[in-house]
């Protein structure tokens, strides 16, 4: 089974790359020997990062879960002193057998820590990582071991030094200046990136990232808004971390350095909040996002080893797309981990929504969704464990999933798994393919060991952008 596993990825890999340009090129209006190179080697990339058993990672997540949840209930600060909060404003068109556990953000773009005043809990194992430490800001590079799930091999900018952004313009995207994130972002040595002070970032163009870079908002209150987005193309080795991304706006494209060495004409974008194209090793941790032109959040044409953790998701239609089309087989190859997220007010699909690769949805909190919460086509396998699913008031929006584009006796092939997961206000998941017949081979840093779904709220209790100081407990 595993030799013919591997034999599909690279049947797939030495599928004639002149086909397959007009895909790759996304919003880069002249494809040249530049890019046509980063395209070889960041398949090359995702191939390497591909783990052809998937299982392993997440046994590997799931049981840090469990250790985290047996350290934390020995301790007063989780099992007799969390209260949680709520607003009258989140209850509206809710009933009373969902009124109980719905919860809010106060503000469209503060982070979850804004509520809480209390001692420092970190309440997942990513989080008990660093989070409740007094020298975190003297020590941000061992956020880099704290990653779980397929996502778990980004080092970001590690091995590098730190650059401070001191200047919050994006006024010249061919020849940015030292001093501003667009220039940090194109160096070609690994960076970790951090903001001298509070920062509103508003992009003229997508900001396009190089390999082994780390974005680290934490310590100050960091907005891109009301601009381009994020754009991770054809790179690895990338960590977003701690930063509010909202009101992302399409662009009209031009000439954008996206290198050193290199700058070249790209057309409009899209308005994705981060789209990562082609990339691999890629870690999104607690970011606040709302309110994009088009996604908040893309993975696809053949992006692999991702991990979305931690984060808070508002006011949006398309939230999480992983998979850019149904005759794209090369995102057989995508893996990818979403966990502790919190999915909340006024969202209304894809979170996400997967074509043909493997998502493994682990201990998140979906409190609002409009149309379905978990959607898919091209025969993806989506393993949904320890969720707390509340359906909308609708009748027509109970169902948690969503298939498209095929009928029923093709799509009840596809696996599609619920384990543990908590259904409220008469939520239901329609599981699909062969049940709990099949074992996963990946290893515990891959797959996530999910806690039963009534731990949820206490796993997502800080999902987004936390308001960090240096010298305190995050």
């Amino acid at each position: 089974m595993e030799v013919a596993k591997l034999s599909t990825v690279f049947l797939i890999f030495f599928f004639n790359i002149a086909t397959l340009i007009p895909s790759l090129r996304a919003d880069i209006g002249e494809f040249d020997e530049v890019w046509q190179k980063r395209a070889e080697e960041a398949w090359k990339n995702a191939l390497q990062a591909y783990n052809p058993h998937p299982e392993e990672v997440t046994s590997s997540l799931n049981n840090h879960v469990n250790k985290a949840i047996e350290a934390s209930t020995n301790t007063t600060e989780i099992t007799g002193a969390i209260k949680y909060e709520f607003e009258d404003d989140d209850l509206n068109g809710v009933n009373n057998t969902a009124v109980s556990s719905r919860r809010h953000l106060r503000g469209r773009h503060r982070g979850r820590r804004s509520l809480y005043n209390g001692r420092c809990m970190a309440t997942n194992p990513i989080d008990r990582c660093w989070r409740c430490r007094k020298n975190w800001a003297e020590d941000r590079k061992r956020l880099a071991n704290c990653a779980l799930g397929f996502g778990h091999q980004s080092q970001g900018g590690k091995d590098g030094r730190y650059y401070v952004v001191t200047d919050n313009c994006d006024d010249d995207v061919v020849n940015p200046r030292p001093g501003t994130l667009r220039w940090g972002v194109i160096q070609k040595e690994p960076l970790w990136i951090i903001f001298a002070r509070d920062m509103n970032i508003k992009l003229t163009q997508e900001l396009m990232v190089t390999d082994k870079k780390t974005i680290d908002g934490r310590g100050v209150n960091v907005h891109i808004a009301y601009g381009a987005g994020i754009t991770i193309q054809f790179v690895k080795d990338v960590i977003i971390h701690n930063i509010h991304i909202h009101n992302i706006v399409r662009t009209n494209g031009g000439m954008i350095r996206d290198s050193v060495d290199h700058y070249g004409h790209r057309t409009a974008s899209d308005g994705d909040g981060i789209s990562i194209f082609g990339s691999s090793k890629v870690w999104l941790d607690h970011l606040s996002m709302s309110e994009c032109s088009d996604g908040l959040i893309d993975a696809i044409m053949g992006s692999t080893a991702i991990t979305i953790s931690n984060c808070h998701f508002t006011h949006h239609n398309d939230v999480i797309l992983l998979g850019a089309s149904d005759t794209y087989t090369r995102d057989s190859i995508m893996q990818v981990t979403v966990a502790f997220n919190h999915f909340g007010k006024g969202l209304i699909q894809r979170m996400p929504r997967v074509r043909w690769g493997f998502a493994h949805v682990v201990n998140n909190d979906y409190t609002h969704w409009q149309m379905y919460a978990i959607g898919g086509s091209g025969r993806p396998t989506i393993i949904s464990q320890g969720n707390r699913f509340i359906a909308p008031d609708d009748a027509r929006a109970k169902e948690v999933t969503k298939r498209d584009y095929a009928t029923e006796a093709v799509w009840k092939n596809w696996l599609w798994r619920s384990d543990g997961d908590l259904f409220m206000n008469g939520a239901f998941f329609v599981p699909s393919g062969p049940g709990n017949t099949r074992k996963f081979p990946y290893n515990n840093l891959q797959m996530i060991k999910a806690k039963p779904a009534s731990f949820v709220r206490r796993l997502t209790r800080f999902a987004g952008a936390l308001e960090c100081k240096p010298g305190r407990k995050c």
